[in-house]
């Protein structure tokens, strides 16, 4: 038996819990673990035990005082345990090879990652950064902008990838970073609606990725390897720059296919030649270097023929001279026929040929040359500008010609903002190694050193190129874009050795593996978007094959990746790109600066060579970057980023990832609401900031929704909601029921679009309950000033007299607390959405309590329901009062409010009390006092309730003081068989004498006098504000003496007869509008 008791449950447990470990290897990210609201469980992959494990895991381990507890928190050794077996996988190539593979069998246990810093980040941040820019536009960009300038601009685009790197080491070091690289450390840090709208913008990125490196590709291959493929031609030099651009949009669709098929079929393969791509990038860079070292012995022959001080394209001719003398005879060249209309030696040429001389320079000086001096400075120029030589030269009188002849020209306007963004693409790529963390031995060590080394080593290479460039090679043919001085041979590859080949095909190469790797990588981050759930409109891309592969992202980036094959010129293209590269580098730095400064408890990065001031400087310099490269770009990229954060915020699924936003935005809140405690709201600033007071049936659902509905109406959006609720009992008996009172109400203030915060309490009784939300609901200077509640319309029917003395204790409290006081009568007839027809909102204006009653049919009008409706304001004139002057002085008051309004005033003359009033205020004191006495069961009471009819119902009371009212009291009618029927049953003389008193008792006057005011009051509301969409009234206090409370409900209830739609409004005691600005 104990052998059974120790050693069984171990196994098992064991088993279990590696069983446990094996399934949360599986569960590799985020949003593979979340299910249905896509929130992270990020401690599933360590508590998360099966149900058989309950019961035995724990047997027998010494641990009886805490087994209760171990379902939710389990002991150290088996969370360690977990730990240890939790693999990271990455949703990449290597899951897919196997399925691939493995179809239809058991998946195989994935090996822990092994790769290291070099391999894992160094060469392919290094192979992702190097690339098209390099090989195509780099030589140009040296030569149009200077050495200096190009210095400046290699400058400020690696210092700017050197900041974002050193804040992304920050984030990636600061715990595990699943596959996702960029997307995942945003998203975590700055939520779900800056993380999707920046991870859209990545996807774009690296989409127009793919689309430049195609474009590089076929340059390369139309330009420098095969030029005869082109399908369009020109037949004049003018069309020269369609017909490129024409065949780079039929090639680069072509190209773009291929590679699509390519990776829609096998991801594996593009993985197996990133090798080879990384190798010819290495060997290109190093041809450079030799070919520069070689310079300075023998420098490579590539002559370069000046017209005058204009470089010729030297493609129709192949030597460098007008004429030559051949067997003693003076013959003209090729090059005459191009300027002149016949060989004859006095055929008519053109003019700046005549003048002008022709001469052969040397291509590539050296780099002794001096030729570094020439090239210090830029030389900037608009499209068709001639690329000419600082030398002396006898200029034409005619220049129309010029366009026509083989002049090299500048194809495009050249200014340093353009330039900067054409060659910021050339320092992207720094995610590459991120990207693979799941890969990573130890990516908290491997990605910051090998990203910060890699930028090192390509910012030394970008530099050492500029000089080196303007070191050795010759101004004119720097600035000759596609090499056309040079019988079109790559301008770089004219530098390299052992030959121009080598760079040719090593930059194909290298722009082809790029692309390819564009069009893997853009479809996987589209698909970790769509997973994550947070932009409802992209989960179809969230599907593909059955071994995961993202088909219909693949086809988006594939149809995004067009739209930039059509533009057609890489100088177009890379512009685009460079936004949305920046955007996502200028937010990386804000989300490093963000968990800096807020401090965070999570915020324990195991990179330290970081600090708010870099990020905050790499922010600055990406934003200034997106602004000089192309500032209406900008505001596109921009407004894109916009909208998709708008869209993620109002339509895309609620997030809660510990971001960095929510803790701005609680920092930003504490602040704000010391800084509200300071000192009260002036007058100016005042508005109604609600305590709605909610009733819940029996399921605990809303009573009245409407009154949601005219908190929304009467507040739109604006200032403080908060709902409340109160449930009879305990709290640990009630725990559950109000966590769905709560989602109950939450989902009435969806319905009734009401913004604001719920609150339910659970209390012993109803009264403390409200009087505990009136006294503490709010925080700091966010508390309410109002209550908004509904008037207990069956308070005489029911049963339980608690209940409008429960709403008498309310108005009590709310006034000794100084806060107004909204009470709605029939508030389920108030309007909900519909927009109601022309009418009026009447105002009676009895008593001056703050101006209240002006103020709130002015927020109501600004609300679509009751925008038609205009505002009448009535007020009460005694004998005594001048009407006229009353309404000329209040006219004046509502002009200097700025509040449109119609006044009237009423007058009221004193006039004999009525027989009516007399018997109202006897039949309601006769009920109150047989009640007293009559020591009636609970039971009789309640038949008493349901059988007798009263015929007072419909009457109703108003304020002043009464006589003790018993706490027991129900609404009945009393006849004469009744008396005598409880006469019959009680005998006690005492009994006897008490009930006969009550026929011969006089009314109280007090009481006469107040309903004698509700009934005329009535009387002059229901005529004049019958058809009023609503009345706002004044509503008197409850009397001091608490005797009288039963009256003071009866007075209300004669007031408000037979109006529909009123609002019984009391001040907070203080001026809630202001005549003054």
């Amino acid at each position: 038996m104990p052998t059974n008791f120790t050693v069984v449950p171990v196994d098992d447990g064991r088993k279990s819990s590696q069983e446990d470990s094996d399934d949360n290897n599986i569960l590799k990210e985020e949003d593979e673990e979340t299910i249905g609201d896509g929130n992270p469980r990020e401690s599933s992959p360590f508590i998360n035990n099966a149900d058989d494990e309950k019961g035995t895991l724990y047997d027998g381990k010494n641990m009886a005082l805490f087994e209760e507890e171990m379902d939710s928190n389990p002991m150290v050794s088996s969370l360690l345990n977990k730990l240890a077996n939790y693999t990271n996988l990455t949703q990449g190539v290597r899951e897919h090879e196997e399925a691939d593979e493995d179809e239809g069998a058991k998946k195989k246990t994935v090996k822990s990652p092994q790769m290291g810093t070099f391999i894992g980040v160094y060469l392919p941040c290094l192979q992702n950064i190097l690339g098209v820019i390099l090989f195509l536009r780099m030589t140009w960009i040296v030569g149009t902008a200077g050495i200096l300038e190009s210095f400046i601009i290699v400058s400020m685009c690696c210092s700017c990838t050197m900041l974002t790197a050193i804040s992304m080491s920050a984030i990636a070091t600061n715990g595990v970073v699943p596959a996702g690289g960029s997307y995942y450390m945003i998203s975590r840090s700055l939520g779900p609606e800056f993380g999707g709208a920046v991870g859209l913008c990545f996807y774009l990125g690296t989409t127009f990725a793919g689309a430049m490196y195609i474009l590089g590709t076929i340059e390369i291959f139309l330009t420098y390897i095969v030029p005869s493929a082109a399908i369009f031609k020109a037949e004049e030099k003018e069309q020269e720059a369609d017909a490129l651009l024409n065949n780079m949009r039929v090639y680069g669709t072509c190209c773009l296919t291929l590679m699509a098929l390519v990776v829609f079929v096998g991801v594996k393969y593009v993985n197996k030649l990133a090798l080879v791509f990384l190798a010819c990038v290495v060997l290109s860079i190093l041809a450079i270097y030799a070919g520069v070292i070689k310079t300075i012995f023998e420098p490579p022959v590539f002559p370069v023929c000046l017209l005058g001080n204009r470089t010729l394209q030297n493609h129709g001719f192949d030597k460098c001279m007008k004429t030559e003398i051949i067997d003693n005879v003076t013959v003209t060249t090729k090059l005459w026929s191009l300027f002149c209309k016949g060989p004859e030696l006095n055929a008519s040429c053109n003019e700046y040929f005549s003048l002008n001389n022709v001469t052969e320079i040397q291509g590539i000086p050296g780099l002794t040359s001096g030729v570094i001096s020439e090239n210090m400075w830029g030389s900037y120029g608009p499209a068709g500008m001639l690329v000419e030589k600082a030398v002396p030269s006898v200029p034409a009188s005619d220049a129309s010609q010029d366009k026509l002849m083989p002049y090299v020209v500048n194809d495009i306007t050249a200014f340093f903002t353009l330039l900067v963004g054409i060659y910021f693409p050339s320092v992207t790529g720094i995610m590459a190694g991120s990207n693979r963390s799941g890969d990573l031995r130890d990516a908290q060590r491997s990605i910051p050193i090998g990203t910060i080394l890699a930028i090192a080593t390509t910012t030394i290479i970008y530099l050492s190129c500029v000089v080196m460039f303007g070191a050795c090679i010759e101004g004119v043919l720097l600035r000759d874009k596609f090499g056309d001085s040079v019988k079109g041979n790559l301008v770089i590859g004219t530098l390299s050795w052992p030959s121009p080949w080598v760079i040719v095909i090593g930059s194909f190469f290298s722009c082809c593996g790029a692309g390819l790797q564009s069009l893997t990588g853009a479809p996987r981050l589209l698909q970790a978007i769509a997973r994550d759930g947070i932009v409802p409109f992209l989960e179809v891309f969230g599907h593909g094959k059955a071994n995961g592969e993202p088909t219909w992202a693949l086809l988006l980036t594939a149809v995004i990746c067009e739209s930039g094959i059509l533009i057609a010129s890489l100088d177009a293209v890379a512009p685009i790109l460079s936004m949305f590269f920046l955007m996502c580098y200028l937010f990386v730095n804000l989300a490093c600066a963000l968990q800096t400064l807020l401090r965070t408890p999570n915020w324990r990065p195991r990179f330290r060579y970081y600090h708010w001031t870099l990020s905050f400087l790499g922010m600055s310099l990406c934003l200034a970057l997106m602004f000089i490269s192309s500032w209406y770009y900008a505001l596109v990229a921009m407004l894109i980023a916009g909208c998709i954060y708008k869209y993620i915020e109002y339509r895309g699924a609620e997030k809660e990832w510990g971001d960095g936003i929510r803790g701005l935005s609680l920092n930003a809140a504490r602040y704000a609401l010391i800084r509200l405690e300071e000192a009260p709201p002036h007058t100016k600033n005042w508005r109604p900031q609600l305590l709605v007071l909610l009733n819940l049936d029996s399921e605990l659902s809303v009573k009245h929704p409407r009154l949601l509905s005219f908190t929304t109406q009467l507040k739109a959006g604006k200032g403080l909601t908060i709902v409340g609720s109160v449930l009879e009992g305990t709290f640990l008996g009630r725990e559950s029921d109000a966590k769905r009172a709560e989602q109950s109400i939450k989902s009435a203030m969806t319905a009734e679009k009401t913004k604001g915060f719920c609150h339910v309490v659970v209390s012993s009784n109803l009264r403390d309950g409200f009087s505990h939300l009136i006294q503490s609901a709010g925080l700091g200077g966010m508390k309410h000033n109002s209550v908004l509640m509904a008037w207990p319309a069956n308070w005489r029917q029911s049963s339980d007299p608690q209940s409008w003395k429960n709403f008498i204790e309310t108005v009590r409290e709310t006034t000794a607390a100084h806060q107004a006081l909204l009470v709605a009568k029939n508030v389920d007839s108030f309007p909900h959405q519909e927009r109601l027809a022309e009418g009026t909102i009447d105002v009676w204006w009895i008593v001056h309590d703050g101006g209240l009653l002006m103020l709130l049919p002015f927020l109501l009008q600004q609300h679509k329901v009751w925008r038609k409706c205009k505002m009448r304001i009535f007020t009460v004139a005694q004998l005594d009062d001048n009407s006229i002057q009353m309404k000329k002085d209040l006219q004046m008051f509502l002009y200097h409010l700025r509040l449109n309004a119609e006044v009237e005033v009423v007058e009221m003359h004193d006039s004999d009390i009525s027989a009516f009033t007399y018997e109202k205020t006897l039949v309601m004191e006769q009920r109150s006092q047989m009640l007293k006495q009559m020591q009636l069961s609970r039971t009789e009471r309640e038949r008493e309730a349901q059988l007798i009819h009263d015929r007072n119902t419909a009457s109703h009371a108003a304020l002043n003081d009464k006589p003790d009212v018993s706490p027991e009291r129900v609404h009945m009618t009393w006849t004469k068989d009744k008396f005598c029927t409880e006469r019959n049953r009680n005998r006690e003389p005492s009994a006897n004498m008490a009930v006969r008193d009550l026929f011969s008792m006089k009314p109280n006057q007090s009481n006469v006098r107040c309903m004698h005011t509700a009934i005329k009051l009535n009387e002059v509301v229901a005529n004049k504000s019958q058809g009023a969409h609503l009345v706002l009234l004044n509503m008197p206090g409850p009397p001091k003496n608490r005797g009288g409370d039963e009256n003071y409900m009866e007075f209300l209830e004669v007031l408000m007869e037979g109006l529909n739609r009123v609002l019984l409004v009391r001040g907070g005691g203080r001026e809630v509008i202001t005549i003054y600005s």
